[in-house]
């Protein structure tokens, strides 16, 4: 192998590159050119002999040569040791030299696919929201859940749960299997259609911990993320109330009665005091379970298998039970009182009376419902009437009951459980039903209700996306597994509706709790081998719910305070060392206790529909703005997806909120409302490339298109501003209340461009041009100026200046004024470019068809926290442009600041004109316009030009004269010493550079000075200084600068007398002249017009109008 080994004048400095860059040893597949004082020497690969100098000197040059950036070659020999160089075998190989600038900042590419096999350890190529996460990651071990453990399980267990169990029964009975049928297909549809969502934004990219949260606010944006968030966290917690809910009225209804604290002690408390012994064991429950999650999580979730086996099993049980029915139904007989329910907890035989041994004797139940026991005891008159009757609670599948179970029996609260067809008698006094031992329904039923009942048992599909770190291919598992899930728990409770009302009763299905059954649970009856199966295997079903809401939950809330979005919940995101939830752990328990305290799982289950149908939906929405906005970050594995199934699942989810409960539904849109604006106002700001700003480009890209390029109409006009501010040496804005004017003349309407320039080239100027849009936009948010920040770099400031006024804008968007400060410092000598800048400025204003304004003594004017609660904005209104005059008070007095401020308008009559009339012409104009404004007009006539205005103008001229002169004299010294100094340079080279300079100069050109020659040229230029100074003050001024300066002294002494005090004077702007020798004097004709005044603002319309008395 052959290396090449460069060095410079003595071996300073090496230069290594591979032979194989060419394709082998042979040669370069390129020529490489070398700098002229470089010694290209070969040295073998296999160890020629080296002197020690020649080390020395190689190293030494290598140190040198090494990190120069100066686009020199900074690879070394691969026989000098460097440490330095041996970086995580990133420069391993020199076969990519070309690329080695921008190894420094960007990784190779073998590199970042060893670190993009774990996500965990992934490096974003650009500052992210990821950066500080991935930073904190701690190596894991590789993930090995496939999609049945990982996902399907988990989905089945969060989803199966306590209202299959408790309430399904009862919505069968209640709404009717066919009404069941569209509670649970409508319920099933939303959450297949969000899942479907859901798999395409979980396929969409790594989705870390954080499920649902996760998904939306990087989809939506943190506003977004951040109200859904909450709301999902509240729903994950209401939900663990309403499980354990369930677990105490499973272990207090069907378990151990005899466990209640509070005993029914009068007739009509019975829901009183289950209420209270909810109350009481639900904060007992609570406390345990929430000290559980506190000390062993990890037991949590080892135990979530055992629970989710319970719930299996005992859906078994029923399907077992079903089948059962069909050929030996079990036997749980009902009471029946005419075709009223009875409930058996408090007698045992199901008749008036009995006979034994001939001898008739009264049973419990003819106690119940008579004064004594005695057969001639007052009875009441329904239970005299009626027949007690005895029929079968679980007639079997074959038994037809399915016909008579299709349709709803909706009910009041307080209303007997009664069978339909059956004979009954109606009796005359219905007061005292109170106390008899009846089946009454608790509460008033209706299909919305049901709804809002029933939900909770649909969710829980979140559960594989949470897990996504875990699983072996999450893009893959988390669609099969959630789809699946959802699949056959559908498939679950669609059945079971049809098993239910076709095997059981009506007037059990109604049952709320069994009484009629002797308080067993009414699923349990249908059971097989025994109620006690699915008893047990819910109470642990729900309990494990309620661990694993109790743990999910405090989690959930930890990732949205670490995201900081929302800074009054930050304090939750700090835990224990190892990571766990302590302070969002309380917090759940508290929240959870409120659920606790309302006691009624009816009650509860309704809430925790609302946050979780608001959750899906928003779900759905990301999924459906993502399809549409088609953004190229959008490439989901997941195919089977559109975004009018997404649309569809949102709008169902909207109606399903409305559907449970109206007003639930607003208040939980009143509550997502506020943390939406609260994080818009006081949240962080993030940018995590979601589709709400990609919403807002499409839109303003669509709104641009949609405007006109040409002119908007007069009635739509609004000066839309571009603001020229002048920046100091260190980048910091010289006249801070442009920006505080521009905000009061705005007041956040329409646009406004902040424009800036820097002298210079780009390149050199970079980093100031970032540091003075960092202090624009600083000062911008101060004064609340809400626009757009625009830094233009150009050689010099003139051309900087036309750049913008040409450019700034896009296509309808673009300014129509420009507003500026006056050039206060225009007669200093040092800055004698800027009123020249400043009247070019005005030219091209007015070429390019836009107005200016002109602020003078910029720094006199108000900050946005002063306010003016007196005082009067005069205008005075010379020659029409526009009527632009007539707008800007009117825009101003919008403002806090000028509120109070009178607007007065002035304008001048001349000799010719009828004054009066011109008065009431003006107030008609002005009434017309709809501006509340005092008219005044002011009359000057035509006098003698004054001495004073005669001087002024001489001295105007002379002024200009002398600075002409200075500068003349100036360039010809500058000249004279280029001479002296071609002079020198010529006697010290060489007679061959002497004789070719001389050669190239031209003829009279004199390289060869005498003193006599140079005493000549010195008393020439002095004499002809000093003629050109006598004829200034000699010289006569112009008759046509007389006439303009007689016109701004007497215009100036009017608007002094009249307008000294005003806050604020606006005033027409006279154009510059057309010949530009006049620059100069147009400056001091516009500084004598405003002499005197402290506000000042020039106006030069652009010649449209841009006010109309039309409507």
């Amino acid at each position: 192998m052959r290396k090449w080994l460069s060095r410079e004048g003595g071996g300073s400095a090496q230069l290594t590159l591979p032979a194989a860059l060419g394709g082998g040893a042979s040669g370069f597949g390129a020529v490489c050119t070398m700098p002229t004082s470089f010694t290209v020497v070969p040295v073998e690969a296999q160890g020629g002999e080296r002197d020690g100098q020649q080390r020395e000197e190689e190293d030494e040059g290598d140190e040198r040569d090494r990190g120069t950036g100066d686009g020199t070659a900074r690879e070394s020999s691969p026989f000098i040791n460097r440490a330095e160089l041996d970086r995580g075998n990133m420069y391993e190989g020199k076969n990519m030299a070309l690329f080695e600038e921008e190894m420094d900042s960007n990784p190779m590419v073998s590199s970042l696919l060893n670190k993009l096999a774990n996500y965990t350890n992934l490096t974003q190529g650009v500052v992210e929201h990821e950066a500080d996460e991935d930073s904190k990651r701690k190596e894991v071990k590789g993930p090995q859940m496939g999609t049945f453990i990982g996902v399907y399980l988990p989905c089945l267990q969060n989803i199966l749960g306590v209202i299959l169990f408790l309430r399904l029964t009862w919505i069968v009975g209640t709404a009717g299997v066919l009404q069941s049928f569209i509670i649970v297909f409508m319920c099933c549809a939303c959450t297949m259609l969000t899942a479907i969502s859901m798999s395409a934004i979980a396929t969409n990219g790594v989705v870390p911990a954080g499920g649902s949260y996760y998904m939306i606010s990087r989809s939506l944006g943190p506003e977004f993320g951040g109200a859904v968030g909450l709301c999902f966290y509240l729903g994950t917690t209401f939900a663990g109330a309403m499980y354990i809910l369930g677990t105490i009225e499973i272990l207090l209804t069907y378990i151990s009665p005899s466990a209640a604290i509070f005993k029914v002690e009068d007739v009509g408390e019975e829901t009183e005091a289950m209420l209270n012994n909810m109350r009481v064991y639900g904060t007992c429950i609570i406390i345990l379970m929430a000290i559980v999650v506190f000390v062993g999580v990890k037991y949590v979730n080892k135990l979530a298998l055992v629970f989710l086996a319970c719930v299996i099993l005992s859906i078994i049980a029923i399907y077992a039970g079903a089948i059962k029915t069909a050929f030996d139904p079990p036997d749980f007989p009902i009471c029946l009182l005419g075709n009223r329910t009875l409930s058996k907890r408090s007698f045992d035989v199901c008749a008036k009376f009995t006979e034994n041994n001939n001898e008739t004797k009264t049973t419990p139940l003819w106690r119940l419902f008579c004064d004594s026991s005695l057969l001639n005891a007052t009875c009441d008159d329904y239970f005299s009437l009626n027949n007690v009757t005895e029929i079968q609670g679980i007639p079997g599948i074959m038994s037809g009951v399915l016909t008579d179970n299709l349709w709803s029996a909706y009910s009041e609260k307080g209303s007997i459980v009664e069978k339909k067809d059956q004979p009954s008698i109606a009796g005359s006094e219905e007061s005292k039903m109170g106390g008899l031992p009846y089946v009454f329904t608790d509460i008033m039923t209706y299909f919305t209700m049901l709804v809002g009942i029933y939900f909770p048992s649909v969710t829980g599909i979140m559960a594989g996306s949470n897990r996504s770190g875990d699983l072996k291919d999450a893009q893959k598992s988390i669609p099969t597994g959630t789809i699946l899930a959802i699949s056959t728990t559908s498939f679950i409770y669609l059945s079971c509706i049809v098993l239910f009302g076709a095997c059981i009763e009506g007037v059990i299905l109604r049952d709320k709790f069994g009484e009629a059954v002797n308080g067993n649970l009414v699923v349990g009856t249908l059971a097989w081998p025994s109620p006690w199966v699915i008893v047990i295997g819910s109470f642990f079903s729900t309990c494990g719910a309620g661990l694993q809401s109790l743990t999910g939950a405090p989690r959930l809330l930890q990732a949205i305070a670490r995201d900081g979005i929302v800074p009054f919940i930050q304090v939750f995101g700090h835990g224990k060392a190892n990571g766990e939830p302590t302070w969002a752990l309380l917090l759940t328990a508290g929240i959870c206790e409120i659920g606790i305290l309302i006691a009624s799982l009816d009650s509860v289950a309704p809430i925790l529909s609302m946050f979780f149908l608001m959750c899906y939906m928003f779900v759905n929405l990301a999924c459906a703005v993502q399809t549409l906005l088609r953004t190229p970050n959008w490439r989901p594995r997941f195919k089977y997806y559109h975004w009018t199934l997404s649309f569809l699942g949102m709008s169902l989810c909207l109606a399903l909120m409305f559907i449970c409960s109206w007003y639930y539904a607003l208040i939980a849109m009143l509550i997502a409302g506020c943390i939406y604006k609260y994080i818009e106002y006081r949240g962080a700001e993030k940018e995590w490339g979601d589709g709400i700003r990609g919403l807002s480009l499409n839109a303003a890209r669509y709104a641009l298109l949609r405007v006109e390029d040409g002119p908007p109409h007069t009635k739509n006009w609004r000066p839309q501003l571009l603001v020229l501010l002048n920046l100091d040496n260190e980048q910091l804005v010289k006249h801070p209340r442009l920006l505080s004017f521009t905000s009061q003349l705005k007041a956040g309407k329409g646009l406004t461009i902040v424009g800036s320039v820097l002298q210079g080239i780009y390149l050199d100027k970079c980093t100031e041009t970032q540091k003075a849009e960092e202090n624009v936009k600083a000062l911008m948010g101060v004064e609340k100026t809400k626009g757009f920040c625009q830094i233009v770099v150009s050689p010099n400031f003139r051309d900087g200046i036309s750049y913008l006024i040409q450019s700034a804008g896009l296509g309808g968007m673009k300014h129509n004024t420009v507003l500026m400060a006056w050039p206060q410092s225009w007669k200093q000598t040092e800055n004698r470019f800027s009123w020249k800048n400043f009247v070019d400025t005005v030219r091209e204003t007015t070429a390019a068809q836009q107005a200016l304004l002109v602020a003078k003594n910029i720094d006199l004017f108000p900050t946005n926290q002063e306010r003016f609660t007196e005082g009067n904005i005069d205008v005075w209104w010379i020659v029409h442009d526009g009527g632009m005059l007539m707008l800007l008070p009117f825009l101003l007095r919008q403002h806090k600041v000028w509120r109070k401020c009178k607007m007065r308008i002035f304008t001048v009559a001349q000799m010719d004109d009828n004054s009066i009339q011109m008065k009431k012409d003006l107030q008609m104009f002005l009434y017309h316009l709809r501006l509340n404004a005092q008219v005044e007009v002011v009359e000057m006539f035509e006098n003698d030009i004054s001495a004073f205005t005669y001087e002024k103008t001489l001295m105007m001229e002379q002024r200009s004269q002398m600075l002409k002169q200075m500068q003349l004299s100036k360039n010809e010294r500058e000249r004279e010493a280029q001479l002296i100094h071609d002079r020198n340079t010529a006697s010290h080279s060489t007679p061959a550079v002497e004789a070719s300079v001389a050669a190239a100069m031209p003829e009279k050109v004199q390289m060869t000075w005498t003193k006599e020659k140079f005493v000549a040229e010195k008393h020439k230029n002095k004499d002809s200084n000093v003629s050109g100074f006598k004829d200034i003050f000699n010289m006569k001024p112009n008759q046509s600068n007389v006439r303009r300066m007689h016109t701004a002294v007497k215009l100036n002494g009017v608007v002094l007398n009249k307008s000294q005090h005003a806050q604020l004077v606006l005033l027409n702007m006279p154009g510059p002249p057309k010949n530009r020798k006049g620059d100069e004097n147009y400056m001091e004709f516009l500084e004598v017009l405003t002499e005197g005044l402290d506000r000042v603002l020039l106006v030069r319309g652009s010649g449209r109008e841009v006010i109309t008395i039309y409507s």
